[in-house]
């Protein structure tokens, strides 16, 4: 999704608490102690992007509290793809992020990374292939060294990585449909770049939309040793009509799944919600028992209007749905996020 769209999030996220209340989906009760996962590696991380800057590490605590006490445990922001120096990491908020990160030893930090300046300038195919094939010489390594210096100086030197996202599309600068092969070696250039800063325990994503969208992501795919997880953004929009349909459809959830474990590698989930089809509870509990039964490292709903749950008082049905299944009081199955 836009990171245009992903900024005015948080201009409208009071209006939007406004209509939870009024819907009857005001905030739960304190966290318990000890609700949600413990400890390092002890269930699915739950997240979700609530706003670009800081304000979404200050929202954390109110999502987990609207939740009856979850604990979130990944944190999820984008690097603004504007400016070479915004991809290097010169946001402030970066430090909020950071603190966040080192409260506990168990959070993960998901950074979006975009592989380009411009991102969303509306850059014609034949120019993103001149920008992909000079990425691929290693014309731009140096901004991806000092964003992994950055962060490895924040002391987030884990930080999961989310480069490229949604890579098939048709949009952002950096899409992969106008040179595959030249992304592929983009793509391998900033991973090593970024693994030369010393200290680095940097995990990368390779997370495409659900789908083939402009090209089939299996094309794009830069190979096992630079990438550590398997990613898909899924939405509640075509292709598909159904849930069945985003799970079995050509290079649907079930072939990312699939794709996974042949590579032998952890899936994750950095943007879903709601979309085209409105308040959708059915897509909401579909995508949820997908998540508990397939077990990513970790999954992140997009929560403003009109994709989110807390922050968008659009969806109400949805967000019963949510917040009863993520609750550490449901019984029977687990919640996403609870130790085993």
């Amino acid at each position: 999704m836009s990171r245009t769209g992903r900024w005015m999030a948080g201009a409208c996220a009071g209006v939007a608490a406004v209509g939870l209340l009024a819907g009857g989906l005001g905030p739960a009760p304190a966290p318990r102690v000890g609700a949600g996962g413990s400890g390092a590696g002890s269930g699915v991380a739950v997240g979700a992007y609530l706003h670009y800057g800081s304000p979404g590490v200050d929202r954390m605590q109110g999502l987990s509290r609207w939740l009856g006490g979850t604990d979130l445990r990944a944190g999820h922001t984008y690097l603004p793809g504007d400016t070479w120096a915004n991809i290097e990491g010169a946001p402030d908020s970066l430090r909020s992020w950071a603190r966040w990160r080192a409260e506990r030893r168990d959070r993960l930090f998901v950074l979006n990374v975009p592989m380009f300046e411009g991102n969303e300038a509306d850059v014609p195919d034949d120019r993103v292939a001149e920008l992909l094939r000079a990425g691929a010489e290693g014309e731009y390594d140096q901004h991806f060294r000092r964003l992994g210096e950055r962060l490895v100086g924040l002391r987030v030197p884990d930080t999961v990585i989310v480069l490229g996202w949604e890579m098939n599309g048709f949009n952002y600068t950096h899409r992969c449909r106008p040179d595959p092969e030249s992304w592929k070696r983009y793509w391998r250039r900033i991973v090593a770049a970024m693994r030369s800063v010393e200290g680095q325990r940097f995990r990368f994503d390779f997370a495409p939309n659900r789908g083939r969208d402009a090209v089939p992501w299996t094309k794009c795919y830069p190979g096992d040793d630079v990438v550590d997880i398997v990613g898909m953004d899924s939405y509640d929009q075509p292709p598909g009509d159904s849930f069945d349909e985003m799970v079995d459809q050509p290079y649907g959830l079930r072939q990312q799944v699939d794709f996974a474990k042949a590579h032998h590698k952890r899936i994750s989930y950095p943007e879903w919600g709601l979309f085209r089809n409105g308040d959708n509870p059915e897509y909401m509990r579909r995508m949820l028992a997908w998540i508990a039964d397939h077990r990513p490292l970790y999954h992140s709903i997009t929560d403003y209007c009109p994709h989110g749950v807390w922050q968008c008082g659009e969806n109400p049905r949805s967000a019963r749905v949510f917040r009863e299944y993520l609750s550490p009081r449901r019984k029977g199955h687990p919640a996403p996020g609870s130790a085993p």
